[in-house]
Formats: structure tokens, sequence, C-alpha cells
């Protein structure tokens, strides 16, 4: 096998970034059926639709996600079926899941890349992430198998039109994989904070619509405009490295190969000059609007359509513009 997607799921199937990350493995592995998306869980549905095999884990004591537990049963399903590389998306669980099973492994771990390769004399994976706060793009090779990674949501396309496999393998473990002895139980508390954490993040990775700031803004209450605009839109508000280092809004909001990876069909930036770190976090995005009061800022090169003029001057008239159509409640 060549990869090995953790997958997340909810009671109607895959999550969005589970899909994502098996088509980017079936594309890098060249077949689909080199691959598999690993479902733990108490019960499994096998109507479930995958671009790739579905490897199925059920027993009671994964009703509830504890990660000791998951890291433990993913370990003991790598040993079993010998992938390549293990793949899990950069969210709370495979944040989570991922580290604690390449320590059981020994193996070695990338966090949080933007991008994966294979090389194209010795085939391994390359995993693509930043460092150095953003100002580098590291490429890392691994000679230990299996090759770990977690990837951000949306550094891939997640195109409609895929074809389903319908392979469903269930596998079974030893018992004591399952033992909860030295599983550390998270707080009900703990808990609740990760899973607002995952829904605000989440929010701003899967929206349709993101509404960007940056310097270009010259105050924190820019913000106040683009979170209007955004309401209107029906968007998430994003930011620059530089409007978040100027204090203006929070790290959540920061789109960059620092920050977040977004993949919207609308992207608006304002006031932002549109350096490469933050042009690779939304290098998906479907229309690229442009406002700027320079007209040759990366950013306008960047653009789908591109307006020079001052943020405080043409924020208000969209606004207005949107009123006469009728896009206010």
């Amino acid at each position: 096998m060549r990869f090995l997607v953790l997958g997340e799921f909810t009671d109607t199937g895959p999550r969005e970034a589970t899909l994502e990350l098996a088509l980017a493995a079936a594309r890098l592995a060249g077949d689909p059926l080199a691959c598999a998306v690993l479902h733990l869980g108490e019960t499994a549905d096998p109507g479930w639709r995958l671009p790739v095999p579905l490897v199925t884990v059920t027993h009671p004591a994964l009703a509830r996600f504890e990660a000791g537990l998951f890291a433990r049963v993913l370990a003991a399903c790598v040993g079993t079926l010998d992938p390549d590389a293990v793949l899990a998306s950069a969210t709370t669980t495979g944040r989570a899941v991922l580290p604690a099973a390449a320590a059981l492994l020994r193996c070695g771990l990338t966090a949080d890349c933007t991008d994966l390769a294979l090389d194209p004399e010795a085939g391994g994976l390359l995993q693509i992430r930043p460092a150095f706060g953003g100002s580098v793009v590291a490429t890392i090779a691994s000679s230990v198998r299996p090759r770990m990674a977690t990837v951000r949501p949306r550094s891939f396309p997640c195109p409609a039109g895929w074809l389903a496999t319908g392979s469903v393998r269930r596998l079974t473990l030893p018992a004591d994989v399952f033992d909860p002895r030295g599983v550390v139980v998270t707080q009900s508390a703990a808990c609740a904070r990760a899973e607002e954490e995952v829904a605000d993040f989440a929010g701003l990775e899967t929206a349709e619509v993101v509404i960007a700031g940056g310097r270009g803004l010259r105050r924190a209450a820019g913000f106040d405009l683009l979170r209007t605009l955004a309401a209107r839109l029906g968007g998430r508000v994003a930011a620059s490295r530089g409007a978040v280092e100027a204090g203006w809004i929070g790290h959540e909001h920061q789109v960059g190969l620092s920050g977040r990876v977004v993949s919207p069909r609308l992207y608006v930036a304002v006031g932002i000059s549109g350096a490469v770190q933050h042009l690779a976090g939304m290098r998906t995005a479907g229309t690229v609007v442009a406002i700027n009061r320079d007209p040759r800022a990366p950013i306008m090169q960047a653009a789908d359509l591109a307006l020079v003029g001052d943020a405080w001057e043409l924020v208000p008239r969209i606004l207005e513009r949107l009123e006469r159509a009728g896009r206010f409640p």
C-alpha cells in the first residue's frame, strides 16, 4: 500500500478534508487502489462513498475519541497494512493522533504540510511545509518508513465527479490493542473548547466567501468594515500576516504559509500587498478580487479583478451597491 489516510467521518460520511486528502493520495500514487482511508469507530457504514478503498476498524472502545487509544489502534493498523506513508488532516484529531502514533512506530512526522510530492528519483514522499515563520518553504524527505505527515485542510483542490471504489475491508486487531489502561481521558471542558476552536477554524477554511484585510487598512477599525461586507456576502473574515502582527485581529484569521489555507469561490483581498507567503494560502481560490492603492502590488497581478483605490472609499461604495441590489437582509 502506498498511502493510508486517517479518515474523519460524520454520521453521513467522510468529511471534506478526508476526501481532499484521499484524492491527493490517489493522484500521487497513480492508482486509487494503492491507497486507503482508515475509519476508526464503534460502527461503520459500508455505504460511505470514497474515491479510494475504505479500511474500517470497529470496537466499542472507539465510540468516544481518545487520542492515545486512536494512536495505538492506528499504529497497529500500520503494522498490518504496511503503507509507505500515513497522512492525516491537520485538524485537532490529526494533530493529536499522528504524533502519538509516530512515537509508537519510532518514525518521523512532518506537521502542517501545505503540499506533497514524490521524489522523482527515489519515489518517496516529499513533504512540503513553511518554516521559520513562513519566510522559507522546506521540502522534507524521510528515509524511514512509514513517512507520516499532517496536511492543512484546503491545501489541495477537491474536484467533483470522482468515482467511488465501493471497496471495504474490515480489519480485525488483537483485543489488547483496545485496552483502555494507559489512555489519558480528556476532560469534557477541554473537549468543548477544542470543538469550539475547530468550528471557528473550519468556518474560515471551508468558507465559500473570504474577505481578507491587510496593512493597507491602516488601522484595526478597518476590520469592522470587512466584517460588514463579509456578513452581507455570507462569508468569513481573514487577514494577512502584517495585519495580525499589527495586533488588529487574531492569528486564527491569518491566511498564508504561517497561517491557514483557504479555497473559497470568492476571495476579496483588501489592502493586502500579496507577499508569496500570503498567496500560497489562497492559491486555490476561485475568483480573486483585490483592492489596493498600489496598482503594481503582487496581489493585483494575481487577481481576476483589480480595483485601484483606497479601501476606505471603495468598500463603502461596494456595500452601497449591494444594498441597492437587494443583498442586505
